[in-house]
C-alpha cells in the first residue's frame, strides 16, 4: 500500500525501489535490526537510479528510527491477541486508542535494537492495557517470533517514503 501511494504521489514506478530494496528486506530478515541493516538499505537505495542522492541520505537514515508500520502492527496485533487470551474480552475503543496514542511516541527509535520495540512497550501494556507479568512474557514471545518481519516491512517501506520525500523536496 505504502508503494503504491508513493508511486501515485510520485508518479514513478515503486516497484523499482521495492526490487532494489530486496537485499535490504532480507538482511532485515535476518538480523531483526533496523539500525543493522541501515547501511544495507542506504546502498539499495543509493543504486534507484530516480531517487537523488541527498534524498535518500536524508531520508532512509531519518525512517530508519521513525517509521515503524511493521512493529506498530505487530505489537498492536499481538497486544489485542494476549488481552483476549488472559482476560478473555477485546480492550475497549477507549482504553485501545490511548494504547495506540502511546505506542507511536514510544516507539521512536527503539525499532533499531532486535526485541526493543517490545521492550519499550512493556510500560505502557502493562499500565494502559493492564497486563499482568503472564500477558508482557506472552507479548514477549510473540513479538520476538515474528520480529524479522516486522523490521523487514520497516526498512522496506523506508525506501517508499524517500520516493516521497524526494518528489516533495525535488518538485521533479
Amino acid at each position: 500500500v505504502l508503494y503504491a501511494i508513493a508511486s501515485i504521489y510520485t508518479r514513478k514506478n515503486g516497484f523499482v525501489v521495492f526490487k532494489a530494496m530486496l537485499p535490504a528486506y532480507f538482511t532485515a530478515m535476518g538480523t531483526m535490526s533496523s539500525a543493522a541493516t541501515l547501511p544495507v538499505a542506504l546502498d539499495c537505495a543509493q543504486k534507484v537510479p530516480f531517487l537523488k542522492k541527498e534524498s535518500v541520505d536524508f531520508g532512509i537514515p531519518l525512517f530508519n528510527i521513525a517509521h515503524l508500520s511493521g512493529a506498530a502492527i505487530a505489537i498492536t496485533m499481538s497486544a489485542i491477541t494476549v488481552t483476549i487470551l488472559t482476560k478473555g474480552q477485546t480492550p475497549s475503543l477507549e482504553t485501545f486508542l490511548p494504547f495506540i496514542l502511546l505506542l507511536g511516541f514510544i516507539e521512536v527509535a527503539a525499532v533499531g535494537v532486535p526485541g526493543g520495540s517490545v521492550t519499550a512497550a512493556l510500560g505502557i501494556l502493562e499500565t494502559v492495557l493492564g497486563l499482568d507479568q503472564t500477558g508482557l512474557g506472552l507479548m514477549v514471545a510473540l513479538f520476538m517470533i515474528q520480529d524479522s518481519f516486522g523490521t523487514a516491512a520497516n526498512v522496506t517501506g523506508d525506501g517508499a517514503l524517500t520516493m516521497i520525500i524526494d518528489k516533495a523536496v525535488n518538485k521533479g
